[in-house]
């Protein structure tokens, strides 16, 4: 680099100030660079009391490209890339596992591609290979486990245990109509309005309903007001707007109708605002109520009546199934209850069996008892058959066959019959006709259709 060059790095000026190119204390002139020992904060090189004087060391500036420094290119043979792995077969097929599993070096890889593609053995192991690599660890889903929200509650609630708690038999509404609400919180036009059909068991046949998601939504809200107006809320259908049926009270289907037939046009997600807020008054509701004598409360359904825990749980269980038409209907998976709450879905449709059992018979819809047998006094033993429900929800429950009255016997036991926990819930909503529910049968066949057939009754709009 020339003078002029230091002089432009440095303005040309000494560390005292002055003029390097006069050549005081600067030799033949300040050339713009400062030795090691004057960048780290010393005296600049001069005179070191012999007389003599030494250079000060430059220092090097970055390394400028090859093609910048005139310099002739390096030859094409110098860049030769190397040689690939010569490997034997074995020690190939050796390699393949690691392949698969990506553990390989590059060069290693590259010499197992390069054979996969000239034996055909070597790649028909290598993709079974690849596709046990992809059971090891299967994909996660981006949605939320379905038991987040109660681990996260009861490690809040073992925290800070609420006030005013929510009784046990109340908690599974609760739940399903949060599952719900979140399954509907992103909704759009086009998925309000996405068509849905409404399915349950009527006689011996299924019975369909077609309507769209806000309209299911609506049906909920319609028929979780028979419970609002037992505990005192108001009706969503309005005040007075209940027709006068025999016990004064429309049933469930009859509800739904008159709130879809009132609305001036087919409902819009402006239906989910009044059913989350009727879902959390109810909830809140029955907790202030506490969680003894208000249970027994009777809630009418027109034709029948729950007292007000099995209700709650009737509700829960609509909720859940509705949900999964929803879900169907946009095409998204949809997890079912969470096993205690599962169970107690069950357990109310299994004590509800006996009932409409003898609904069935009166109706002429099953088999007559035959004239052997005679009904038995209420809080007696009788024929009975045994539930069982396989899964993490399910238990055993011994169904009196004779009189709702009397009591489930194992000493009387006729007929066995095994469901998955959710096949069985899915056909007491009408969803699996009886004659394809996946059950294990054992026993009195005629007792075993009876019961089958009175599960699918339970189910309504």
């Amino acid at each position: 680099m020339s003078d002029a060059d230091g002089y432009e790095g440095c303005d040309g000026e000494t560390e005292d100030g002055t003029d390097g190119k006069d050549g005081k204390d600067g030799g033949e002139g300040y050339d713009g660079t400062m030795d090691d020992h004057t960048a780290h904060g010393g005296e600049p090189h001069g005179d070191h009391g012999d007389g003599t004087r030494r250079a000060a060391p430059r220092i090097p500036f970055p390394r400028a490209s090859v093609e910048d420094t005139g310099l002739p290119l390096p030859a094409l043979e110098s860049l030769a890339v190397a040689e690939p792995l010569r490997l034997e077969h074995r020690v190939l097929k050796a390699l393949l596992g690691a392949w698969a599993l990506a553990a390989c070096s590059a060069e290693e890889t590259a010499a197992v591609e390069d054979h996969l593609g000239d034996c055909g053995a070597c790649a028909d192991e290598a993709r079974r290979l690849r596709e046990a690599v992809g059971l090891l660890q299967r994909p996660e889903s981006l949605d939320l486990d379905p038991g987040l929200r109660t681990r996260v509650l009861e490690a809040c609630l073992d925290r800070r245990p609420p006030r005013i708690p929510v009784p046990a038999w109340a908690t599974s509404y609760d739940a399903e109509t949060a599952r719900l609400d979140a399954l509907l919180q992103d909704f759009g036009d086009a998925e309000w309005h996405a068509p849905v059909r409404l399915r349950w068991f009527r006689g011996d046949g299924e019975t369909t309903r077609r309507t769209t998601v806000a309209g299911v939504i609506a049906h909920l809200l319609a028929v979780d007001g028979l419970v609002a107006v037992a505990l005192g809320l108001e009706d969503p259908l309005g005040p007075g707007e209940d027709d006068k049926e025999a016990d004064g009270v429309r049933g469930p289907a009859e509800r739904t109708e008159a709130f879809w037939g009132a609305s001036h046009f087919p409902p819009t997600r402006s239906v989910r605002g009044p059913w989350r807020e009727q879902s959390h008054a109810l909830v809140r509701t029955v907790s202030f109520t506490g969680g003894g004598g208000p249970g027994t409360l009777p809630i009418s359904y027109g034709g029948f009546e729950l007292p007000l825990r099995d209700a709650m749980l009737d509700r829960a269980f609509e909720c859940w199934v509705h949900a999964e038409d929803i879900a169907e209907a946009v095409d998204y998976p949809y997890a079912p209850p969470a096993p205690r709450h599962l169970h107690g879905m069950i357990d109310l449709a299994a004590r509800m069996l006996p009932t409409a059992l003898a609904a069935r018979r009166r109706a002429g819809l099953a088999a007559p008892a035959p004239s052997a047998r005679h009904l038995v006094s209420a809080g007696s033993p009788g024929r009975s058959l045994r539930l069982e429900i396989e899964g993490d929800g399910g238990g055993e429950w011994l169904i009196p066959l004779d009189s709702p009255g009397a009591v489930g016997s194992a000493a009387h036991e006729v007929a066995h019959v095994a469901l998955d926990d959710v096949e069985f819930c899915r056909l007491a909503a009408g969803h699996v006709p009886p004659e394809e529910a996946a059950a294990g049968q054992l026993g009195d066949r005629e007792a075993i259709r009876d019961v089958l057939f009175a599960a699918a009754s339970l189910s309504r709009m």
